[in-house]
């Protein structure tokens, strides 16, 4: 009888490397920001989509420094007229559904500090009463209770905002859970966030590997992205470490990633961190017109 060809050491380590891949890797889910275009749709419809298991009303854009704090929601609602108390069915519908319905503090535009500890201790005071378990005569999204708190800082001082994660995180033991996010940027460490990812209390990290060109994809070449997402996974006490993307090439100045070569090429890297907890999508008007989740999800 002719002896069998043996397997080539190449191909063994092909093999082994693929079966390595598929025990460390595991199925993840996608969080999207909501809030700044109108015609990205209602609340609810993005919950009903089936789609996200996050969602971060966007954004709180002005609080700290003693200022009162105040929503810009594109248009959706008039938060100084008090009409987006009409968002409070649409939250309970995401979270019927089992979507988590977070607030998300910052953005690129927006007059946001916090001044001293105390004004961290008060902002988070603010956001318990105003859109967590606590309570107010002046809700700004009505009576529904959010389900946590995202930071999404990309200016101004990094001072106090561990103080406010601390705060945020101590009303936990009154109740329901507040969920802490961020959404740092992927140069590593964040400048605005770095103090507060260091406590260890956030619950869910989405890193935003878009406008950072020293990090982000680009021509085909995910070496940076590799890169910074092993500084992340090692760098950052969280459970879930997203890999943030835009929906598409309109919605950021660089970084997006085309579905083919997220699931062919990045999605296999990330997915061998025990950290990965899915991605982020920027954002649901701009995934709406280009369909990005649901092209990945499968994948993701």
């Amino acid at each position: 009888m002719a002896s069998q060809p043996h397997p080539s050491p190449f191909l063994i380590s092909r093999l082994l490397l693929l079966l390595a891949l598929a025990a460390t890797s595991h199925a993840g889910s996608i969080a999207v920001y909501w809030g700044q275009y109108t015609d990205e749709g209602t609340l609810a419809d993005t919950c009903s989509t089936g789609l996200y298991s996050y969602v971060n009303i966007a954004f709180l854009n002005d609080f700290g420094n003693n200022q009162t704090p105040s929503l810009n929601l594109a248009g959706h609602c008039n938060p100084a007229a008090g009409t987006c108390t009409s968002l409070t069915s649409d939250i309970q519908s995401c979270q019927s559904k089992g979507v988590k319905v977070l607030l998300s503090l910052g953005g690129a535009t927006g007059s946001y500090s916090l001044s001293s500890a105390a004004d961290a201790q008060n902002v988070a005071s603010y956001l318990w009463d105003k859109f967590l378990g606590g309570s107010s005569s002046s809700r700004p999204l009505g009576t529904a209770v959010l389900d946590g708190i995202d930071f999404d800082i990309e200016q101004g001082s990094a001072d106090n905002y561990d103080v406010l994660a601390k705060a945020l995180s101590q009303f936990s033991s009154q109740g329901k859970k507040v969920y802490l996010s961020a959404a740092p940027q992927c140069p590593y460490p964040d400048k605005h966030l770095n103090t507060a990812l260091q406590t260890g209390l956030f619950d869910y990290v989405w890193i935003q590997f878009y406008n950072n060109k020293g990090c982000d994809y680009s021509s085909g070449n995910i070496n940076n992205l590799s890169i910074s997402w092993s500084q992340w996974t090692s760098g950052v006490t969280a459970t879930n470490i997203f890999l943030g993307v835009p929906a598409s090439t309109a919605a950021a100045g660089s970084g997006y990633i085309p579905p083919n070569v997220l699931t062919s090429q990045v999605l296999p890297v990330v997915k061998t961190s025990s950290k990965y907890g899915g991605i982020m999508v920027w954002n649901r008007y701009f995934d709406e017109m280009s369909n990005y989740s649901a092209t990945v999800k499968s994948s993701v």
